[in-house]
């Protein structure tokens, strides 16, 4: 074996090792997630008070993109990491208080715009709300509520990234969790107290500022075990601001051109009563494998893409960015398969109780299934672009993201009047693929050592595995639910989860077969950790 394959392998079973860690604390998340999403799809359904709190929570959430999990998070690992490997904790740590003072500053400021400006972001954003009496006042309201969860979730998002530059997973990987569990715990109570939708949503929307800031307080106590303590440091001409603001501006606007792509989609599926709902439901159930494969890999991928970049190693660059794409493919394609062929039951499963109907199963399905298309795009991004940002060279990301919109928004604007709702999923699926599209090609012109490294081979073989396999689960489905139905608790755990874990084996098998070496890697990393 040569060394270039054993280097590889050994990197292969690193990241497997590292990212494991990652994804079973983001599986925690993600499935406390789904919990939440059901417990406020009991509670209020796809209804008009539904709708205005997706609207709602959307627009901090928009911001938090452009200030916290976006562009400064890409922006502040790898100038961080650097800081770390040049001047030691103590200079990464004053760097970080400078970060801190700044965003106090600025976000202070974006709060208070944004409760004074509610009115007009969310007339920009569901026009289609006015249609319905007393719909955008109550979306203005719960949007001026949820605004201060904004530069909670950014103080998290910074204290993450110094975290996982630390190489400290653990409680990153978990702070997400907690947002879900205070939400939970807040909508049980509201379900106890039987209160009527008016008061059940806002109710929602003040856990939802409880969740944010139980995210950032439970990294805290790891922070303070590094010796980070909070201080107020302002100078924003320090060279590390300085190179994370040079890095944010082409990530900004390439994230802003996403916000506009959002904020066009969201008017369109106003116009459709429910549409906002089950456009989200189905998103939310798609967070589980991006979170667990997408954000897990990417995780674990920006810190070591970051360190061998600041050391000017384009080889180990190569080969992280090659080990991660391969894993990735190997988890996303099955899950694409699978989510095409089961997404009724699946939604049935998770959502199908209280004020969420069978119509509203149907539609969330649909949009489930076509979102779920554009799986290995959307996950893949998460991993490649930060390779460019550790490269700095944020214009590529950019080029990117701005192709998505502009693929999204075509494909809304031409069949909006056709497929309703639908072109929205549809739409997004596209503009991920062209994303991801670009930046591959963009890697291999700048640095080369794709192409002829078995990508595409690979790819094909996967990509049959997983055809077989969605063919044995959508058997295994159809024949569960024309013997057991699909009322009752049971019949749909049975029908929902059944044709996975059938899915799960004849996948490896099927992958084994066809010579896919991710099989064996992972059969490896879990052996060991057994």
């Amino acid at each position: 074996m040569s060394s270039q394959v054993k280097d590889e392998a050994a990197s292969g079973q690193a990241l497997v090792r590292a990212a494991g860690l990652v994804s079973g604390f983001t599986l925690l998340s993600r499935l406390l997630g789904l919990v939440r999403e059901q417990v406020f799809a009991a509670l209020l359904g796809a209804s008009l008070y539904a709708d205005a709190f997706q609207i709602a929570f959307r627009i901090p959430n928009l911001l938090r993109d452009l200030f916290a999990e976006g562009a400064l998070s890409a922006a502040f690992v790898p100038t961080y990491a650097a800081v770390v490997a040049r001047e030691g904790q103590q200079g990464a740590h004053r760097l970080a208080h400078r970060v801190f003072s700044l965003l106090a500053v600025l976000l202070g400021v974006v709060v208070l715009l944004g409760i004074l400006g509610a009115p007009l972001i969310v007339w920009a954003l569901a026009r289609g709300f006015a249609e319905i009496e007393g719909k955008t006042e109550l979306t203005v309201l719960l949007t001026r509520v949820m605004m201060p969860f904004l530069p909670l979730v950014s103080f998290a998002a910074v204290v993450m990234g110094m975290l996982n530059a630390e190489r400290r997973f653990r409680a990153p990987a978990f702070a997400p969790a907690m947002f879900n569990v205070l939400s939970i715990a807040v909508g049980i109570a509201l379900w106890l107290l039987g209160w009527p939708a008016e008061r059940v949503v806002l109710g929602w929307s003040v856990g939802t500022l409880l969740g944010g800031l139980a995210q950032f307080l439970v990294q805290v106590p790891s922070l303070r075990r590094d010796g980070f303590r909070f201080a107020w440091d302002w100078l924003p001409a320090d060279p590390g601001i300085r190179r994370i603001a040079t890095l944010m501006a082409p990530a900004t606007v390439g994230l802003a051109a996403v916000q506009i792509n959002i904020f066009i989609s969201s008017s369109f599926a106003s116009e459709e009563p429910g549409a906002v709902s089950w456009l989200l439901y189905a998103f939310r159930i798609l967070y589980l494998p991006i979170g667990l494969f997408g954000v897990a890999l990417g995780t674990v991928a920006t810190t070591g893409l970051a360190r061998t970049a600041a050391r000017g190693d384009t080889s180990g660059l190569r080969q992280t960015l090659r080990s991660s794409l391969r894993m990735l493919m190997f988890l996303t394609i099955p899950a694409s398969a699978g989510l095409a062929v089961l997404a009724a039951p699946i939604v049935r499963l998770l959502y199908e109780r209280g004020q969420f109907g069978a119509q509203d199963t149907e539609r969330t399905a649909v949009a489930l299934a076509l979102y779920g298309s554009g799986l290995v795009g959307y996950t893949g991004v998460k991993v490649v672009a930060p390779a460019f940002f550790a490269l700095d060279a944020p214009r590529i990301p950019l080029l990117g993201s701005a192709a998505a919109v502009a693929t999204n928004l075509l494909a809304i604007l031409l069949l909006h009047d056709a497929l309703g709702f639908r072109a929205i999923a549809l739409g997004t699926a596209l503009g991920a693929f062209v994303n991801i599209a670009i930046l591959l090609a963009a890697f291999e012109t700048r640095v080369g050592g794709l192409r002829r490294q078995g990508l595409v081979r690979a790819f094909t073989r996967m990509a049959a595995a997983a055809a077989l396999m969605a063919a044995v689960s959508a058997l295994c489905g159809a024949a569960l639910e024309s013997a057991l139905g699909t009322q009752g608790l049971a019949a749909r755990l049975v029908a929902g989860l059944a044709p996975v874990a059938l899915g799960v084996p004849v996948y490896m098998g099927f992958a084994r077969a066809l010579g896919v070496a991710e099989v064996e890697t992972l059969y490896q990393a879990l052996r060991r950790r057994a």
